[in-house]
């Protein structure tokens, strides 16, 4: 036990490690290239923070552990929602961009529809409830139309406008093209590597501890491989980048859905497990909460807003440990 809880201790430190380091090279490559945070944040990091999920969830798909990939996947969602974006806006209030409340979020909330109807396939007779290759299929459909329409505003961003603004707004470029990638690539190791160390500590103190196996994929699993985008989000509101933080939340809700979830179920159908059901439809409520209170009036997700996110996750989370247990 002991032993864990220092292999504990150094996973979270290279998780704080990575995120500085990849808040620290997505920025500045981003003003090397002439490109927002926002897009960096739906992007590069997003897919960075979203790697342990893809990890661990190919590694439970080829080992036929299904409950684990769905579990992993939901309760990763639902974290990024209630826990990192109301831990972010505690901090300091997101400022929303227009983009995001017209495309990003909608396009978050379609690739939550899309899965809660994969779901019941019991409800519409066409067999057991679970993700069959088919449905992973559409689902990397839909993220290809995703990372079109992304890396389209990335290519039209590398303008002029973006150079100017950024030169009015005092950003300083520092260091080559070479330096940033390299910063940003050994905050993904340290985050990939930190993530791993951490849920396997994080797995072996629980079961020591006596927690069910049920609720490990929804609680541990999904905390442990969230920890890298909570790191990264948290790391860019305190530098004063949110909206590079809302950026990682969004896209690596969209890219848990679509691509992690996709990849896993061509691999292997992933069961629905026993109260599956209802972590959809909490998921669903929460990704349409974080929608709300993104499209008020001044455009920001103050500390009322995010004090309701975090009640509404840990409430839900407490009553579903228990009521498995």
């Amino acid at each position: 036990m002991t032993g864990d809880f220092l292999w504990l201790s150094f996973g979270l430190a290279l998780l704080m490690l990575g995120g500085e380091s990849v808040v620290r090279g997505a920025t500045s490559l981003a003003r090397t290239l002439g490109v927002s945070p926002l897009v960096i944040g739906l992007t590069i990091v997003a897919f960075g923070t979203s790697a342990p999920e893809i990890a661990v969830n190919l590694i439970a798909a080829f080992e036929g552990k299904g409950e684990i990939s769905f579990g992993n996947i939901i309760g990763s969602n639902m974290a990024n929602i209630g826990l990192i974006v109301g831990c972010c806006a505690l901090v300091r209030p997101i400022v929303i961009h227009d983009v995001v409340v017209a495309r990003e979020l909608p396009m978050m909330l379609l690739a939550t529809i899309a899965a809660v109807a994969m779901a019941f396939d019991d409800f519409l007779e066409l067999g057991p409830d679970r993700y069959a290759r088919s449905d992973g299929v559409i689902l990397l459909l839909l993220f290809g139309v995703f990372l079109f329409y992304t890396v389209g505003d990335f290519v039209r961003q590398r303008g002029d406008e973006n150079n100017h603004r950024n030169e009015e707004m005092g950003l300083a470029v520092e260091g080559s093209m070479a330096r940033h990638l390299a910063v940003t690539g050994v905050g993904f190791v340290a985050l990939v590597w930190g993530a791993d160390v951490t849920v396997e500590a994080a797995v072996n103190v629980a079961g020591a501890l006596g927690v069910s196996d049920a609720i490990i994929g929804l609680t541990i699993l999904a905390v442990g491989t969230s920890l890298p985008e909570l790191v990264a989000s948290m790391v860019a509101t305190m530098r004063g980048h949110t909206e590079l933080a809302i950026g990682n939340v969004v896209g690596s809700n969209i890219f848990n859905l679509l691509l992690v979830m996709g990849l896993t179920s061509v691999v292997s159908p992933v069961p629905v497990p026993s109260g599956g059901h209802l972590d959809l439809i909490v998921v669903s409520v929460l990704s349409v909460l974080l929608f709300l209170v993104s499209n008020t009036a001044d455009r920001k997700i103050i500390r009322g807003e995010a004090l309701l996110l975090l009640v509404g996750y840990f409430t839900y989370m407490s009553w579903r440990t228990l009521y498995s247990t």
